[in-house]
């Protein structure tokens, strides 16, 4: 496997650790005070990015495979738009092209100005306390996870 692959493929599972970390402090009161978080503190708006960021990454390694590179500007788009092409093609399960598009505009709505995704949403205003996110976050953490490794797997099977 080609050592830009491995790159990517190790960022998106630094991403996933960073994501269930962010999860589990904004759960645990212990964890909190070992590190002196306030009680009333969450993360999950994190963990949903952290995952998304899983998923992208995951995608650049899967495209960089095939000997696509996406780079800005819009690289975010460019890189789903390819990987898309792939899945269309038939190489990849749809299942994997529907993960991406959910987290990707999840991203998108809690990290408005820095995500320009594939879809130009318009103006949305997300206003909603940071903790009902919780079931957001857990569904981008199971959505990152089962991505990368059916991803991972097929990179590994065709080295």
């Amino acid at each position: 496997m080609d050592s830009e692959v491995k790159l990517y493929l190790q960022r998106a599972e630094n991403e996933i650790i960073l994501a269930k970390t962010d999860f589990e402090i904004s759960l645990s009161e212990e964890l909190k005070n070992i590190l002196k978080i306030a009680k009333e503190k969450t993360f999950f708006n994190d963990v949903i990015s952290h995952s998304y960021y899983s998923i992208f990454y995951t995608a650049k390694a899967c495209l960089l495979s095939k000997g696509i590179k996406t780079e800005p500007p819009e690289e975010h788009k460019k890189t789903y738009e390819e990987f898309k092409k792939i899945v269309d093609s038939g190489e990849l399960d749809r299942q994997l092209i529907e993960i991406y598009e959910k987290e990707a505009e999840k991203a998108e709505i809690l990290l408005m100005i820095f995500f320009r995704e594939k879809r130009k949403r318009g103006r949305f205003v997300y206003n909603v306390n940071a903790n009902s996110n919780m079931p957001y976050a857990k569904e981008s953490v199971d959505n990152a996870r089962k991505f990368v490794s059916i991803i991972k797997s097929i990179l590994e099977k065709n080295e």
